[in-house]
C-alpha cells in the first residue's frame, strides 16, 4: 500500500495484533504465594521461643509452682516478698549500680579510644584490632582471666607490692566492699571495645570539611567536639547506651565466675537471684517473679533512654 506524503490516514491496530503487552495490574497482594511462607517457620518459632515462654514465664511469677507438679495462684504475695527482703533489694541495688556504672564507663571511654584512633594514628587499624579483642572472648574466660589478677597472690597484689603500696593490697574479691568493683572493672575491660567500634562507625560520618570550618572560625577542640562531633554522633549514642543498658542489667557470667554472688550476698543481682531460686532452690514462681521485674527495669531504661536522646530537632522539621 502507498500513502502520499499530504496525506493522512489512522490505522487501527486490533488488540490481539499488538507486539506490546498489555498494562499490569499493579496491585499486587501484599502476601504472595512461594515468598512469605519461607519465612514462616522462623516467625513461628520466635513466636514460641520468644513471646509464649515471656509470657507464660509471666503468668507463672503469680504463682508458688516448684517446677514439678501443681500449682497455686497467689497475687503479688511474690513481689511483696521481693521489696520485703533486704538482699533481694541489693541485689535490685547492684543490679543498678553495675548497668549505670558500666554504661558510663564504656561510653566514656569507647568514646575517647574512637576519637583517639580515628584519623590521627597511622597505627590506628592495629589499636582498633587490639582494643576490640575482649569483646569476642568469652565471658567466662574473661572472668577466670581476671580473677586471677584479683586473687591475693596475683598480679594486682604484686604490682601494688612492688610499687611500695601493701597497705592497698586487699582480697580483692572476698571483700564486700571492693567485690562489686571488680566485676565493674571486669564488664568495663570486655565491653569498652564494642562501643568504640559504635563510635568510630559514627566518627565517620562526622565531614572533615566541618571541622576545619569550625577550626578556622575559632572554635577550639572543646567547641568542635561538643557542636559539630556530638550532634552528629547522636545516633551512635543512643546505640551505644541502649545496648550498654541492657547488656548491663543482665550481667551473669562474670559474676557467676568471680564470685558466684558472694561474699555474703554482696555482688548479687536479679540476674543470679533468678538462677539461684528458679534451678537451684526449684522456686520456680518466685524466680519468674525476679525475672519479671528485671524485664520490667530493662523495658523502662530502655524507654527513658530513647526519650532523652532523641533527635528534638527531627520533630521541628
Amino acid at each position: 500500500m502507498t500513502i502520499d506524503e499530504n496525506s493522512t490516514r489512522t490505522l487501527t491496530v486490533p488488540p490481539r495484533a499488538r507486539r506490546t503487552p498489555p498494562p499490569r495490574d499493579r496491585r499486587k497482594p501484599l502476601l504472595q504465594f512461594g515468598h512469605w511462607w519461607w519465612a514462616l517457620p522462623a516467625i513461628v518459632l520466635v513466636i514460641a521461643v520468644h513471646y509464649v515462654a515471656t509470657l507464660t514465664g509471666g503468668f507463672f511469677a503469680f504463682t508458688n509452682w516448684t517446677g514439678l507438679g501443681d500449682w497455686e495462684f497467689i497475687g503479688l504475695d511474690n513481689f511483696v516478698r521481693i521489696f520485703n527482703d533486704p538482699q533481694l533489694l541489693g541485689a535490685v541495688w547492684n543490679t543498678l549500680f553495675l548497668a549505670l556504672a558500666s554504661v558510663l564507663l564504656t561510653n566514656i571511654f569507647g568514646l575517647l579510644f574512637a576519637l583517639a584512633i580515628n584519623r590521627m594514628l597511622k597505627s590506628r587499624y592495629i589499636l582498633r584490632t587490639l582494643l576490640f579483642m575482649p569483646v569476642v572472648l568469652s565471658p567466662l574466660a574473661v572472668a577466670y582471666v581476671w580473677k586471677f589478677i584479683f586473687q591475693f597472690n596475683g598480679p594486682l597484689n604484686g604490682l601494688l607490692g612492688f610499687l611500695g603500696l601493701e597497705e592497698l593490697q586487699k582480697v580483692w574479691l572476698a571483700d564486700p566492699t571492693w567485690s562489686i568493683w571488680a566485676i565493674l572493672i571486669t564488664v568495663v575491660w570486655q565491653q569498652t571495645g564494642f562501643t568504640m567500634v559504635i563510635y568510630l562507625a559514627g566518627l565517620a560520618s562526622v565531614p572533615v570539611e566541618v571541622e576545619e570550618a569550625a577550626a578556622l572560625d575559632g572554635a577550639g577542640i572543646w567547641g568542635r567536639f561538643w557542636n559539630v562531633t556530638v550532634p552528629a554522633i547522636r545516633p551512635s549514642i543512643a546505640i551505644a547506651t541502649t545496648l550498654g543498658i541492657i547488656q548491663g542489667l543482665r550481667i551473669f557470667d562474670q559474676i557467676l565466675a568471680l564470685t558466684g554472688g558472694g561474699p555474703a550476698g554482696a555482688t548479687e543481682t536479679l540476674a543470679t537471684e533468678v538462677y539461684k531460686q528458679a534451678f537451684s532452690l526449684g522456686q520456680f514462681g518466685f524466680g519468674s517473679a525476679l525475672a519479671l521485674v528485671l524485664t520490667v527495669i530493662i523495658l523502662a531504661f530502655a524507654i527513658l533512654q530513647q526519650f532523652v536522646t532523641r533527635d528534638r530537632d527531627a520533630g521541628r522539621a
